[in-house]
């Protein structure tokens, strides 16, 4: 419906045919699927790495920072990133490490219950920091993103990526299995928010933290002293969006044939990165504050993303879609260097 004022928009932009890089921090975990008590699917997955595999497949230059375990494991979870074509240069293994495992429950609407098992001796990460140019885009979430123990470090690489103008998007994706550390890690959240350009989370994750669950109620109470732009999701109900400029929209979710959600959320985040860079959108322009135009080819993107991811037992989008949304971006970029 927007392809028409997407592609001007894209068009119109200042940016130049350079890829941007997409740099995702966080944990990795072994995702054992169920359905009926029975397992039918085993995947390397964790929040912020299932969106780098897609974008990966999609063609856009990524790299994830994260750690594996060191066993067959966390030996699967590097080289499912290097297949997909995402840098796993940070990736690290320590010794006596074991990879941790998510069991996902499926229930008769296809969404998940999850059960985490970590058998780590304790949290670690140690990376350099990479090279980051502006406008590159960072992605981070989940306990990973206020986990007391390795905090200074996540601090200090955000604090790096936006001295070096990085777009920076917080999916907060906090789990009920965390709720009885809301107390402990709420400053980390809220330090979060004000060095995220946009944040997205779900009402699940704002009914654990704060015990809301309306989107203006969040926006007003907890995110809008941070950030003016935020995503809020809600399974199969419209997405919430409030923007800078009073801006305030829904969008209605993608009917999908469901056969799985646990990658529902991830992909989303994917596919809103994706959109950021086919369309040439800039830190600069997100702190002038996007049009709804705007906002528009990205949540489509985004939405695209997921509805894809949904109908199948995976944590990220099929090689066709990613094949497709490739040749997009190639054409895309050749377009805007032929314009620069």
């Amino acid at each position: 419906m927007h392809y028409e004022l997407c592609i001007f928009l894209y068009l119109c932009s200042q940016n130049t045919s350079y890829m941007r890089k997409v740099i995702g921090i966080g944990e990795t975990v072994l995702d054992i699927i169920f359905k009926g008590n029975q397992p039918i699917q085993a995947v390397p997955g964790g929040s912020a790495y299932n969106a780098l595999i897609t974008l990966g497949r999609c063609g856009v230059s990524a790299m994830f920072i994260g750690e594996a375990g060191n066993d067959r494991i966390g030996a699967t979870v590097r080289q499912y990133l290097v297949d997909n074509g995402v840098d796993a240069s940070n990736l690290n293994v320590f010794p006596n490490s074991k990879s941790p495992i998510s069991l996902a429950f499926l229930n008769d609407s296809n969404n998940a219950d999850y059960m985490f098992y970590k058998d780590h001796p304790h949290d670690q990460i140690d990376f350099v920091n990479p090279d980051i140019s502006p406008d590159d885009i960072i992605l981070f979430g989940s306990f990973f993103a206020v986990n007391p123990v390795v905090r200074p470090q996540v601090m200090g690489f955000l604090d790096y990526a936006r001295s070096r103008g990085a777009i920076i998007y917080y999916d907060v994706n906090y789990r009920s299995s965390h709720r009885h550390e809301v107390m402990k890690v709420t400053p980390n959240i809220l330090e979060n928010f004000e060095f995220a350009d946009i944040v997205r989370g779900s009402d699940e994750d704002f009914e654990v933290m704060f015990k809301k669950k309306d989107a203006d109620a969040v926006y007003r109470s907890e995110i809008s002293f941070y950030t003016r732009n935020f995503i809020y999701t809600r399974g199969q109900e419209p997405v919430e969006l409030r923007g800078q400029g009073g801006l305030s929209k829904q969008y209605p979710v993608l009917p999908t044939e469901t056969v799985s959600t646990i990658g529902a959320g991830d992909n989303f985040n994917a596919g809103f990165v994706y959109g950021l860079i086919k369309y040439g959108i800039t830190r600069s322009m997100i702190e002038a504050g996007l049009s709804e135009e705007q906002w528009d080819c990205l949540i489509a993107c985004a939405q695209q993303f997921s509805a894809n991811v949904c109908q199948s037992i995976s944590n990220s989008v099929d090689q066709s879609f990613a094949d497709e949304k490739k040749r997009e971006l190639e054409a895309c970029l050749k377009e805007m260097g032929t314009n620069s």
